[in-house]
């Protein structure tokens, strides 16, 4: 650092470096950068394991048609966003259903193929049969949700 800027009053009248203040700034922006990154808090889960209801915290009514079995490709699945969830197919006649909010950051899945769901945004997977994570930063399971399975028909419970 060049200059001759002296030392810093505060509103106490003490004295404080340059060098303090412009450090103490710095930590205050990465932890706000850090908050806006998003977290493994438990507060998507808590989204992600209340399905049913009457959609106000993203999750979908019960007893709504969301696909046929036919829609599911067997070793993938589909992300129905506007209600929340991912339904998949890990073996064929096996239907499975998760939060489609990542657990990292909150960002809605995206491909499942190969018996994986990622998520698009800081490449988290998950194992399309049970929702536990095979790959992070994720730490948390996507949380299950309740279908239904009658004829060809898949529902919300």
């Amino acid at each position: 650092m060049t200059g001759t800027q002296g030392p810093a009053r505060t509103a106490t009248g003490r004295t404080v470096a340059r060098r303090t203040v412009v450090a103490a700034a710095g930590a205050v922006g990465l932890g706000a950068a850090l908050v806006a990154c998003g977290s493994d808090d438990d507060s998507s889960d808590a989204v992600a394991q209340t399905p049913a209801g009457d959609g106000a915290n993203g999750a979908a009514g019960g007893g709504e048609v969301l696909a046929k079995t036919a829609d599911i490709p067997e070793g993938g699945g589909k992300v129905f966003e506007d209600k929340g969830v991912v339904v998949t197919q890990p073996t064929a006649g096996e239907f499975k259903a998760f939060s489609a909010a990542c657990t990292h950051s909150g960002c809605t899945v995206g491909d499942i193929s190969n018996g994986t769901i990622t998520c698009p945004c800081h490449g988290s997977q998950f194992d399309a049969a049970d929702g536990s994570v095979k790959k992070g930063p994720a730490s948390k399971p996507l949380g299950a949700a309740s279908i239904t399975v009658e004829g060809d028909s898949i529902t919300l419970a």
